[in-house]
């Protein structure tokens, strides 16, 4: 079995072809999301087919964790308890929580890990969902790497997940509420309409605007990819890909490229281990960039920097190709090394400030004429930067089979008494024989070469012989019909020991006495929507609970916490910059269908509140 410290590489699963092919591309855990009660109402599945995606990753013993991290009502809660338990039975390893009415239903033997919905930030917080039952959760993607290895240090034995790449909420994951403010549609239902993404004008306290028709609220994507040991020193065990909405090529490449990354760093850092069976062989050359991204940051893991924010577009721009150095009839010349094909999908930022996408109709002679629908040249200037945002040649071999996953054995073939067996030993130390009875007569000829042979015929199953030793004491005549039913029979049987080895994850004990909740009182923040969530926090020590906003409105409160700040990315934050800007605050963005809102810097805690007006 394995000895170290378990490091996954979780990928997310739109639907069961998308959570097969994270699988075979190198994850070791895909998490996914049932028909209902998860946070992308979009992306729901069947319970017969997250069964059959657990079938297909428990070969391998990765894991399939399930999403009910929605805030439920309370005339849904006897529906969720029942998805629960058709869950458990269908074979996920744990689930994705955010309600903690969760806890006080009757629950099936299975792991429960803390959402991202559920604001996880504090080691405080993080102790008492591990005294509640908890065994994992899932951190705010704002953290530092300070932050997240003094929560490791003081809580060592709760599992840590931690976002590496995708989209990034400009809010605080589970305090954001402008989707259902302004369009009545909960981010804590699985109803984000994506607010953050849309233009906005900016204004001061005098009304003069200071940029117009930008998203101001739109990050950039999360790429840690350059930083996986660092997050592995820091405690985290689970490095997570965002993304339950992409398609199935994007999971492929981002999970091939973090799967071949962490490889590399355990192949120096032997006291980490992969958290499952097997090894992936990708067909193509994983590229995170070729893949939807809207430029990408680090995110806060070593602090604030100016990188964060994509004002011009929430558009994916994809890769860089280079600078235009020349303009033409049709065509332009872009100096950067890289090379277009036919149909590709290119973007540039145009003089008026917008995104502007176009499609390669050919290349010739290191020129590139683009698809015009009106005929039209648009006004390009020399020196703008270029993208590629869809690679046509990529897509093609990411549409097809491009990975392989094998679970490495060992063969050993040898005598009996009254025949042959071949044992097989996989890479987990787990061993299946088959034996087959047999009058044995001497060979006129070497027997090896084709023993070796047809035992390594292992294609159809998840093995591969890593290793074939024949250990008889004379050359015997084995017909090769022989070896291929002793090689299908030793297969099978060591498919059917590591289903009875595998371990699924248990669940958490609650501590006694559990940890009081770490606030006496909960505001509309808590998103307790509820009376058995709201049993259970009185239960904890909090004296007083607000209605979740979904169910009652409060005025004049904030309905995004962020990280991101418009006044910092103005130069206008004296904390950060020397010299800084003077404004006339406060600040306020204003929609295009009117809605005003201000901003108010909370620096106390290095952070941008937005208000509705």
């Amino acid at each position: 079995m394995r000895q170290g410290r378990t490091i996954e590489l979780l990928a997310p699963a739109r639907n069961i072809e998308c959570g097969i092919e994270a699988i075979k591309h190198g994850a070791d855990a895909v998490y996914i999301g049932a028909d209902r009660f998860g946070a992308r109402q979009a992306a729901g599945n069947t319970v017969a087919d997250i069964a059959a995606l657990c079938d297909f990753a428990h070969r391998y013993w990765a894991k399939v964790y399930v999403t009910v991290n929605t805030i439920l009502r309370d005339d849904e809660l006897a529906d969720a308890e029942k998805l629960i338990w058709q869950l458990y039975e269908a074979g996920a390893d744990a689930l994705l929580v955010q309600d903690m009415a969760v806890l006080r239903m009757k629950l099936p033997p299975i792991a429960l890990h803390a959402s991202t919905q559920c604001d996880v930030r504090s080691i405080d917080k993080v102790r008492f969902l591990a005294s509640c039952g908890f065994t994992r959760v899932v951190l705010a993607r704002e953290l530092s790497i300070n932050e997240i290895t003094a929560i490791h240090q003081a809580c060592p034995d709760v599992e840590l997940e931690c976002f590496v790449h995708g989209a990034l909420c400009v809010s605080y994951s589970g305090q954001c509420y402008a989707s259902q403010y302004c369009f009545g549609r909960s981010a804590n239902r699985g109803e984000c309409a994506q607010f953050c993404r849309l233009k906005f004008d900016l204004t001061d306290a005098g009304g003069r605007t200071l940029l117009r028709g930008k998203h101001l609220l739109s990050l950039k994507d999360m790429n840690r990819i350059e930083y996986l040991e660092e997050l592995m020193d820091a405690g985290v065990c689970s490095m997570k890909i965002e993304g339950r909405l992409k398609e199935t090529s994007y999971v492929k490449n981002i999970a091939a490229a973090y799967s071949e990354a962490i490889d590399k760093v355990l192949e120096h850092r032997k006291e980490y281990v992969r958290a499952s069976s097997g090894h992936s062989s990708a067909m193509f050359r994983p590229a995170p960039e070729k893949s939807f991204n809207r430029g990408f940051t680090d995110y806060f893991l070593h602090g604030r920097s100016g990188d964060i924010f994509q004002f011009d577009t929430p558009k994916s721009t994809g890769e860089s190709m280079g600078l235009v150095s020349g303009v033409g009839r049709g065509w332009i010349r872009v100096n950067g090394g890289k090379t277009f094909h036919n149909g590709d999908g290119m973007c540039l930022v145009g003089r008026d400030g917008e995104l502007q996408g176009y499609r390669v109709n050919r290349v010739s002679d290191g020129l590139v004429y683009l698809y015009l629908e009106n005929g039209q040249m648009p006004m390009i200037r020399v020196g703008t930067e270029v993208f590629r945002n869809y690679d046509i040649e990529f897509e093609k071999l990411l549409s097809r089979e491009s990975a392989v996953r094998k679970i490495r054995v060992s063969a050993v073939f040898s005598d009996t008494p009254d025949g042959f067996c071949l044992s097989l030993t996989d890479e987990d130390g787990v061993q299946a024989d088959a034996t087959a009875v047999w009058q044995k007569e001497e060979a006129r000829s070497s027997q090896r070469q084709n023993i070796v042979t047809q035992i390594s015929k292992l294609g159809n199953t998840e093995f591969e012989a890593a290793d074939v030793r024949v250990e008889t004491d004379t050359e015997w005549f084995v017909p090769s019909s022989l070896l291929s039913d002793m090689r299908r029979r030793a297969a099978d049987s060591l498919a059917e020991k590591r289903a009875q080895c595998r371990l699924r994850p248990q669940p958490g004990a609650a501590v006694m006495p559990v940890h009081d909740y770490p606030v006496r009182e909960l505001t509309y923040l808590g998103n307790v929507m509820n009376a058995q969530a709201r049993t259970f926090y009185m239960d904890h020590g909090v004296e007083s609970v607000a209605d979740a906003f979904e169910k009652r409105q409060p005025a004049g409160v904030p309905v995004m916490y962020c990280r991101h700040c418009l006044r910092y990315a103005l130069g206008a934050c004296p904390k950060h910059r020397q010299n800084a800007v003077r404004l006339d605050e406060p600040l306020f963005l204003q929609s295009a269908d009117g809605r005003r809102f201000r901003l108010q810097s909370d620096c106390a805690h290095c952070r941008m509140l937005v208000i509705p007006e």
